[in-house]
């Protein structure tokens, strides 16, 4: 990991981001991804712990941007989510990207005793309660299901008011959130005029004076699961497609090689950098 982190600084890539899952459920109750049918990815039988992992790329990159891409809002309460996120734009130096989801997984909110059904208001209040333990002390914030009463929470992170805070929503009621609580939206599919056609209506939702939504694209190296007709993408797709996301004003694309069945080895890994540098050049 830490040769990954150092050959994509030196190469020139802008970013570096983690996921999080907790266990790989041999008998899903919920389809992934809320796809029926669709089976549980491979690659997600281990993921190293998102924030943990975020830490040590802090420590072993001085440049690039570290985003959580995306942390399940089910798997934490506010105080300890935002003590830890502070942390790490405290040691990065305000690098800090902060990604929240509802997430897909019913038997990992199961395990943190979260109830499935709430996740989405739970989102909401969550979001919330991150920006007033992130804002002036005492703290003080109550709701349907976190209560902080005359409280200092510390330490505040380094960008202010708070790191920028990124969706990765999609559904109506998701993009409603974005519109209301977020700076990023990160759309992991659509075309180019579907991704336009949504942040138009996530834009018409912002309240009055909130600055339109920013957009970070999502590409992957081979998809997360099988579709017909979509093939593992090539080095020149992946130019286009950052070719086009600039000159739609996009403001990052993240290359997500999460799912690859390209690499063997950590040896593999640590090259797998240079391979994807091409793609760079859609920015020369």
């Amino acid at each position: 990991m830490r040769g990954f982190c150092e050959s994509a600084e030196e190469l020139g890539f802008t970013s570096l981001w983690v996921q999080e899952h907790l266990f790989f459920a041999l008998h899903p109750s919920a389809p992934y991804a809320a796809r029926p049918g669709m089976p549980v990815p491979e690659a997600y039988k281990i993921t190293l712990a998102a924030t943990e992992l975020l830490t040590a790329a802090a420590a072993w990159t001085t440049t690039p941007l570290l985003g959580t891409g995306i942390l399940v809002g089910g798997y934490h309460r506010p105080v300890e989510l935002a003590q830890r996120l502070a942390a790490i734009d405290i040691l990065s130096n305000g690098r800090l990207i902060a990604g929240l989801s509802v997430g897909w997984s019913k038997d990992e909110h199961d395990q943190m005793d979260v109830e499935f059904t709430t996740r989405g208001r739970r989102m909401d209040e969550l979001v919330r309660a991150l920006k007033a333990c992130w804002g002036p002390d005492p703290v003080n914030f109550e709701g349907e299901f976190f209560s902080i009463r005359d409280a200092l929470v510390a330490p505040k992170p380094l960008q202010q008011p708070h790191p920028p805070l990124l969706s990765g929503m999609r559904s109506e009621a998701g993009l409603r959130r974005t519109a209301a609580l977020f700076d990023i939206w990160n759309p992991a599919s659509g075309t180019t005029e579907q991704i336009l056609a949504a942040v138009d209506a996530i834009n018409g939702q912002r309240a009055d004076g909130a600055a339109p939504i920013d957009v970070i694209q999502r590409v992957f190296t081979e998809p997360p699961f099988v579709v017909p007709g979509l093939a593992p993408l090539s080095i020149d797709a992946m130019q286009a497609t950052v070719a086009t996301a600039k000159a739609n004003g996009f403001r990052e694309v993240v290359i997500d090689t999460a799912f690859t069945t390209e690499v063997h080895s950590p040896e593999d890994w640590v090259a797998f950098p240079a391979r994807l540098a091409p793609v760079l050049d859609a920015l020369r």
